[in-house]
């Protein structure tokens, strides 16, 4: 039924960057901590950046986990489900790094996805574990539309508006940790 690779094959990487939603799960170390799942959803939100590293295009929400884990610990997986016909289930184990966009990474990676205009950071993955399983209980459904909900709600907001938000939902975890310092809202263009 599962299989491990050493690295992403062509199927893997169809499969990764076909999919519209994958699942991000971090924690941090204590053990007290609450462990993190976050849906993430856009096709041109992903993108494999070699057989051995993805990333994602991390967009200012309501909260930020896994940025706090990753500063943390780096421990990342990333789930994606099919939910077509053809049953399957990927893992992508790794350790995941933030790239700013005041950093001089920041114009490699974004062109990497599609313009959306409140990006917060890329996350980038070094996998160390790929692994399948079979997806026998995962249901078949079908995408009617993606979502532009979040696109609207950071177009109306000014760039203060957006530095004020993430001043008070995105400075800390909900266990204390510090998920970032902050970066005018202007640094943050894709280009």
């Amino acid at each position: 039924m599962g299989r491990l690779y050493p690295v992403l094959t062509r199927e893997l990487r169809e499969f990764v960057e076909a999919a519209p939603l994958f699942f991000t799960g971090t924690a941090p170390l204590s053990a007290d901590g609450r462990v993190n799942v976050s849906p993430k959803g856009g096709t041109d939100t992903l993108a494999v950046l070699d057989d051995s590293t993805v990333a994602y295009l991390d967009l200012i929400g309501s909260g930020s986990e896994t940025i706090a884990h990753l500063r943390e610990n780096g421990r990342i997986t990333l789930m994606f489900c099919s939910f077509t016909r053809r049953p399957k289930i990927l893992r992508l184990y790794g350790r995941g790094r933030i790239v700013l966009p005041d950093t001089a990474e920041w114009a490699g990676l974004i062109g990497h996805f599609g313009h959306h205009p409140i990006p917060r950071s890329v996350v980038v993955v070094a996998l160390e574990r790929i692994a399948d399983s079979c997806g026998f209980t995962v249901p078949v459904m079908e995408l009617v539309n993606e979502r532009d909900l979040q696109d609207k709600w950071g177009e109306r907001k000014s760039p203060q508006e957006l530095e004020e938000y993430m001043r008070l939902k995105n400075s800390l975890s909900i266990d204390g940790l510090p998920a970032r310092d902050h970066q005018p809202v202007a640094a943050r263009g894709q280009g």
